[in-house]
């Protein structure tokens, strides 16, 4: 995959240029207290570069199934329902320091896309799965369905899906952003040999995360 060193997801530049342009006007005003909001704004313009961060990945060539986020391994488990059926889950929580593009976790074409309004609990909640606003994204690969579900979290109140129902997917494609600090869960059939555990880094596109039923 062709892909930039390094880029600006989604609507990211309007949040840089934005806190930019706002703090740069505050600075030139002689008042300590609008100079102080100013360089905050221009704190925040910075970060936001970091946030929506959007760089090169080393997408493997492979029919393994790969990280959709960058985050770190809330929960491996066994699901009947949450409208996959019978499979596995693996949980991700996604900091705020952790880049936010969700990314094809297998090649396929994407079947079915769900949005469902919701709660804004804190994205380690438990229930926070179940409750929170969310989008479905389901993918038909060679070898089987697999689904990602971008959460929202406490602070995150936007979930952008790049990706329409009918399209063919290269494994790694961003395929999506939530901002600024979510869960993003990726389900799989049964007998998925799983290959991450609670609490491990995975980064999307690259890692490794399950390997499908037979294949060595």
């Amino acid at each position: 995959m062709n892909e930039p060193l390094f880029s600006i997801a989604g609507d990211g530049w309007k949040f840089v240029f934005g806190f930019a342009a706002a703090g740069a006007a505050l600075m030139f005003i002689g008042h300590w207290a609008p100079r102080l909001l100013g360089g905050v704004l221009i704190v925040a313009a910075l970060f936001s570069l970091y946030f929506f961060r959007d760089g090169r990945r080393a997408v493997p060539a492979t029919e393994d199934i790969l990280s959709p986020a960058d985050g770190r391994v809330l929960e491996v488990a066994d699901i009947d329902g949450e409208g996959y059926g019978r499979g596995r889950v693996v949980r991700i929580f996604l900091s705020v320091l952790d880049g936010h593009v969700q990314r094809a976790p297998v090649a396929g074409k994407v079947t079915a896309t769900q949005y469902r309004p919701g709660s804004f609990l804190d994205a380690r909640h438990p229930r926070a799965p179940f409750e929170n606003e969310a989008n479905a994204i389901h993918f038909e690969s060679a070898h089987g369905p697999v689904m990602i579900r971008q959460i929202a979290g406490l602070i995150a109140r936007r979930i952008l899906c790049w990706v329409r129902v009918g399209d063919s997917v290269p494994l790694g494609e961003r395929v999506g952003l939530i901002r600024f600090g979510s869960q993003v869960d990726l389900y799989v059939p049964s007998g998925t040999d799983i290959l991450v555990k609670e609490g491990q880094r995975v980064r999307a596109g690259e890692t490794v995360m399950a390997r499908w039923k037979g294949d060595s």
